[in-house]
């Protein structure tokens, strides 16, 4: 649950989703921000002004950006150098935007018009053929970054996470089904032959099942 104020700050933050500021993505650190886990001045890509506007919306002091958390930079791009590029994705698993495309051994490319300058995908790469690109020259945070790019990688955000939220849910639906006609049928998934082995292999499974099923299940 969002509280008013989490969600004023949220829609105050550039949505980069870069983790930077400590928190899982931009809206962790809003709600931080919110309940006072959290200072105004740990996001790096909303620089000085991000600080100034978090200020006017929560009533703290204005102060510079905590360099613990990254300094305020010029807007960045990353690249997928062809040349190098092994088709690991990835870099694709670790894009919060979906802003990297490609499949399993053919060559990723970034859509720059999702890319968020997140950052997160070098760390991944195990051969280092991700540069970042400056985009903004000598303009940094804000001015780097306007309220509809940050809306749109809000918006992709929300999509992809709705997205990994329905392939869990599939997966684990799938698994189900594949336990389920297990225990329909235990003897002939089974090596063991002995009632009492089997009896038991079956508890487990539905004890597995029931689990699944509770957890599933809204409280």
């Amino acid at each position: 649950m969002t509280s008013p104020l989490a969600g004023r700050i949220h829609d105050a933050l550039p949505q980069t989703q870069c983790k930077r500021c400590g928190y899982p993505d931009c809206l962790g650190y809003a709600r931080a921000v919110a309940v006072g886990e959290a200072d105004i001045n740990q996001c790096p890509p909303g620089g000085v002004e991000g600080v100034v506007r978090l200020a006017a919306i929560t009533g703290r002091a204005i102060k510079p950006i905590d360099p613990d958390f990254g300094a305020e930079g010029p807007r960045t791009l990353a690249f997928i150098d062809e040349d190098w590029c092994i088709g690991c994705t990835l870099c694709i698993a670790a894009c919060p935007v979906d802003a990297i495309v490609g499949s399993n051994k053919r060559m990723h490319t970034v859509v720059e018009a999702h890319c968020t300058g997140c950052e997160l995908c070098l760390p991944v790469c195990p051969v280092d053929c991700i540069p970042l690109v400056n985009v903004s020259g000598e303009a940094a945070g804000w001015q780097a970054w306007s309220s509809e790019q940050a809306l749109h990688a809000r918006v992709r955000y929300e999509q992809r996470s709705v997205r990994l939220a329905r392939e869990e849910q599939e997966h684990a639906l799938r698994l189900q089904a594949k336990a389920e006609r297990k225990v329909s049928d235990i003897a002939a998934h089974s090596q063991h032959t002995d009632p009492v082995v089997l009896a038991r292999k079956r508890s487990i499974i539905e004890a597995a099942l029931e689990r699944a099923r509770a957890k599933r299940t809204p409280s």
